[in-house]
């Protein structure tokens, strides 16, 4: 489990640990997230009974997967809501082409809370929208959390610029660093 770290810390994320994994077998990729604290000060919609594709989710509480190739300007954006609402975007290059990406069409998400623990669990299939065979994969796993009295804060693994940018590719990290 790696942890993901607030772009702005301060007294009202502090109470907050975030932690999230990804590896691969070949055949998917296993995403999950694990978010601990006093749940009940940030917007966490219960999860829908039919999870449906939406745009526009990291408005909100909002756990992300940005998936891109070593040496390739293209990547993906893996967006998943509280809800279970899902998206994948395909981009050419930076913030360039984002388009749903049509090859993935299901993407089941388990969930568990409590009180204090949000724990999110996915498998994304590789080979039906991944165009690439190459394994050497670069991930950046990164979080929108919706406070009801700050708005939203923006988590992970990096931050890289003066602004919370989630889409650059220098905070991305390889595959094999996040065992």
């Amino acid at each position: 489990m790696a942890l993901l770290r607030p772009f702005a810390p301060g007294p009202g994320v502090d109470p907050f640990q975030l932690t999230a994994s990804v590896r691969g077998d070949g055949r998917e990729l296993h995403v999950s997230f694990q978010l601990e604290g006093p749940l009940d000060q940030l917007v966490l919609p219960a999860p829908a009974p039919l999870p449906q594709r939406r745009d526009g989710l990291w408005q909100g509480s909002c756990f992300e997967a940005f998936v891109g190739v070593e040496n390739d300007c293209g990547y993906w954006e893996l967006n998943v809501s509280c809800r279970g609402d899902w998206n994948l975007y395909r981009f050419d290059g930076y913030r360039n082409g984002g388009r749903a990406e049509e090859r993935l069409q299901l993407l089941p998400v388990a969930w568990r809370r409590t009180d204090q623990r949000l724990e999110l669990a996915l498998k994304l299939p590789l080979p039906s929208w991944l165009t690439t065979v190459d394994p050497r994969l670069e991930i950046a796993l990164t979080t929108v959390l919706e406070h009801r009295e700050m708005g939203c804060q923006y988590w992970a693994l990096r931050h890289c610029g003066a602004e919370p940018d989630f889409h650059q590719r220098a905070s991305f990290v390889g595959l094999q660093h996040l065992h």
